[in-house]
């Protein structure tokens, strides 16, 4: 999903080349600076409602997307039951012109939102782009030279620069819910991240990118779901990798927090977490990182149970059924609606609610900090909250966990037994 943000924090992102967890697994990769960037909470601490219905259509959009790419790769029995293509949605313009005139105020654009992004590099000599890592896609997208529409500040790929470029039939199309769209022509090159590398990778430079990617401070985005979700029809960069022997183990993962936050290809990072790691399998089917057999919780009370949860770093709120996720907040003591048509709630500040997921094992607790997206208003003693009740047509009963879920856990998404699992953060 695409985010913008205004604050950039240093982080790190690890690449691991063995299959087990070593002793210090950090010493056998290559560090690469990532960017953490914020979005929804304003400077004085008051929830950004404009930017939170910017990004649930986006979030909308992309996963239509991912279904129509699903249908195409597998065939239309491959919509998962209840699975709704839905048609682009858009934000209002007044909500629009808001955003623009923000965008221009650049010291109340700060925010509480993250975007995870570090840099990689493609072709031969290599060219360097900042990009957002999205477990909730499959493509690879970066600006190209002939992008008339694009920001200044991003970095553009130049095929006649790389000795290992080669050019593709067929175009790459994709819309946001912000307005943001990008399109492009169809490129292999060898891609590198931190030096592990994706040869004859297809990707796209796109000639068109609209909207806000520019002030987003980042140049595209690197997907890292399965296969079946890719529009370009091809293997994601990570499966690629492994496919070439660059790495040895078919997994990454995840640590995302304050400091020291990282992605981990083709192994695991044991100093990041402590205890073992819950493992959960994934519903494959779906094209997505999609666990089934889901509760959702708040204290010791179940709220829902037997739901799927797809989980994406590529978006920060919480989503779920607006029927169920009004289960779920009717537990919160003081909790109201806040915004009926963007599904968000609100709960008093000094209490705020000890929401949980499990998956039949341990409850996965969200953190004070993590389930509260700001003020309501100036002043105000309330908060809220970043789960909220929005059809995202993934499917019956399918919730979507974001950023606002992972930094509370260490995840481990494995395409060698095809399982996500969680642990406990050192």
């Amino acid at each position: 999903m695409f985010n913008a943000a205004a604050l950039l924090l240093a982080v790190t992102l690890a690449i691991s080349t063995t299959a087990s967890p070593a002793p210090d697994p950090v010493a056998e990769g290559t560090p690469i600076p990532l960017r953490k960037r914020n979005v929804f909470t304003l400077a004085n601490g008051v929830f950004d409602k404009d930017k939170a219905h910017a990004a649930t259509a986006a979030t909308i959009n992309k996963h239509s997307q991912n279904l129509k790419n699903l249908v195409k790769n597998l065939g239309p029995k491959a919509l998962p039951k209840g699975a709704v293509i839905r048609p682009r949605v858009t934000i209002s313009r007044d909500v629009e012109e808001r955003l623009e005139r923000r965008q221009a105020e650049t010291l109340t654009d700060v925010s509480g939102d993250e975007l995870w992004a570090g840099t990689i590099s493609i072709g031969t000599p290599a060219q360097h782009f900042v990009i957002d890592f999205d477990t909730g896609s499959s493509d690879l997208w970066v600006p190209s030279f002939a992008c008339a529409t694009c920001s200044s500040s991003m970095h553009k790929y130049i095929s006649l620069l790389s000795s290992t470029a080669k050019h593709k039939p067929g175009t790459f199309n994709i819309g946001y819910g912000d307005g943001s769209q990008v399109r492009g022509s169809i490129v292999t090159d060898t891609v590198s991240v931190a030096g592990v590398k994706a040869t004859n990778q297809y990707f796209s430079p796109a000639t068109i990118i609209t909207g806000n990617f520019g002030d987003a401070g980042v140049d595209g985005i690197l997907g890292l779901a399965y296969p079946s979700l890719s529009q370009l029809h091809h293997s994601p960069v990570f499966n690629t990798e492994y496919s070439n022997g660059a790495v040895k183990a078919n997994r990454f993962g995840f640590y995302l927090a304050q400091s020291g936050s990282e992605l981990y290809l083709g192994g695991i990072d044991t100093r990041k977490y402590s205890g073992k790691i819950e493992t959960h399998s994934v519903n494959q089917a779906a094209g997505f990182w999609q666990l089934t057999g889901a509760s959702a919780k708040v204290g010791k009370s179940v709220a829902v149970s037997g739901f799927q949860t797809v989980i994406d770093s590529g978006t920060t709120i919480m989503y779920g059924p607006p029927a169920d996720v009004a289960k779920v907040y009717a537990k919160v003591p003081g909790s109201a609606v806040f915004d009926s048509d963007g599904g968000l709630y609100s709960f008093p500040c000094a209490t705020p609610p000890q929401i949980a997921f499990n998956w039949g094992g341990k409850d996965w607790v969200i953190s004070g900090a993590n389930i509260n997206l700001g003020l309501t208003e100036d002043g105000s003693s309330m908060c809220v909250g970043a789960l909220a009740g929005q059809d995202i047509g993934l499917g019956d009963g399918v919730w979507l966990l974001g950023d606002s879920f992972m930094k509370n856990v260490y995840s481990v998404f494995d395409f060698g037994t095809n399982t996500v699992g969680f642990a406990s953060l050192r």
